[in-house]
């Protein structure tokens, strides 16, 4: 069994971004999953990576959506992604310093918020933008 697994009640009915969530639901197993065989910092870190990597990515589309839509939420929403990206850079900071154990606390931080993060703040604009033909 998976990490985290999908469902289709995170659906936002925006298939971009359906898509990208469960990209991230990926990443995040696949971090979850190095760090269960016991893979050392070399193979953890380039995941991380590309999960911050990725993650930034899909926050600024999403943003830039949500401002061409003009989304009244939309700067609450941003700072939501700001503050997101500065806990797990503060994260991997930690991993860099050699805190290994950081992996536990950044994969349990990771599940609870993208969860609560796509149930709540996400689905705000799934149902604000419903019906709108985009």
């Amino acid at each position: 069994m998976a990490f985290m697994e999908w469902k289709d009640t995170l659906s936002v009915k925006i298939p971009e971004f359906d898509e990208a969530h469960k990209k991230l639901f990926n990443l995040i197993n696949d971090l979850h999953s190095a760090m269960k065989q016991g893979k050392g910092k070399d193979i953890v870190a380039p995941i991380l990576a590309e999960l911050k990597n990725y993650t930034h990515q899909h926050f600024s589309q999403e943003e830039a959506f949500l401002e061409k839509h003009n989304y009244v939420e939309l700067v609450p929403h941003q700072e939501a992604h700001k503050k997101f990206m500065e806990k797990v850079a503060g994260l991997e900071k930690d991993l860099e310093g050699g805190k290994f154990t950081v992996v536990i606390d950044l994969l349990d931080f990771l599940k609870d918020w993208l969860t609560e993060h796509i149930q709540v703040i996400d689905l705000k604009y799934s149902i604000l933008l419903a019906g709108k033909n985009l």
